[in-house]
């Protein structure tokens, strides 16, 4: 049953490069000469394309979840341990110094209280 799957994944794989490939070229040659008088392109041309675009906006490092990259969850946690050890007087300074820096639309995230309702940090 294993060598199915491997087998299935072994043909699927490259057409699946083939097909994304061969509609990258196809857009590519229907507009680009069009709109910006470029020139059209190969297929080979065209995976080389979309492994650039995979290298340069992509990386090849594998998904880690929804949160985005890994040391944001790093940053998140300093962040919040800061804000734990801040009294309110503290808080609100911070509070100023980022609208002042961000602008008047920027806040806090809310901190439930012991009540359940929302306040700000």
């Amino acid at each position: 049953m294993k060598k199915f799957w491997i087998v299935k994944i072994i043909l699927f794989v490259p057409l699946v490069v083939a097909a994304v490939t061969f509609a990258t070229m196809s857009l590519w040659n229907w507009l680009v000469p069009v709109l910006f008088a470029g020139p059209a392109i190969t297929f080979w041309q065209a995976l080389g394309l979309l492994i650039l675009s995979k290298i340069l906006f992509g990386g090849f490092r594998g998904r880690r979840g929804h949160g985005g990259p890994p040391w944001r969850h790093h940053w998140r946690r300093r962040w919040e341990e800061k804000m734990k050890n801040m009294t309110p007087e503290q808080r609100e300074e911070l509070r100023k110094k980022w609208r002042a820096r961000c602008g008047p639309g920027w806040n806090f995230p809310e901190e439930e209280t012991a009540e359940g309702k929302g306040q700000s940090l």
